[in-house]
C-alpha cells in the first residue's frame, strides 16, 4: 500500500511540473506568435524592424548612443 502512495504522490508531483512547463511554454509561444505578427510584410512594427536591424547589422544612426540590455528570457 506504500508503494501505491509514493507513486500517487510522484505521479502528482510530475503532473504538477508538467502542467508548470506547458504554461511557460504556452507564453513563450504567445511572445513569439506576438513578434511575427509584428513582423508582417505588410505592415511591420517599425519600431521592432529599427530595433532587429540594429542590433543584427550593427547599424546606428551618427547621434545615437546605443546600449545592450540582457534580456533573461
Amino acid at each position: 500500500m506504500a508503494f501505491c502512495f509514493l507513486a500517487w504522490s510522484e505521479n502528482e508531483r510530475l503532473l504538477s511540473q508538467h502542467a508548470k512547463q506547458m504554461a511557460d511554454l504556452s507564453a513563450q509561444r504567445d511572445r513569439l506568435r506576438n513578434r511575427v505578427g509584428l513582423l508582417d510584410p505588410r505592415h511591420a512594427d517599425p519600431d521592432l524592424t529599427g530595433e532587429l536591424l540594429r542590433s543584427n547589422l550593427n547599424v546606428a544612426h551618427p547621434d545615437e548612443m546605443v546600449m545592450l540590455l540582457h534580456n533573461d528570457d
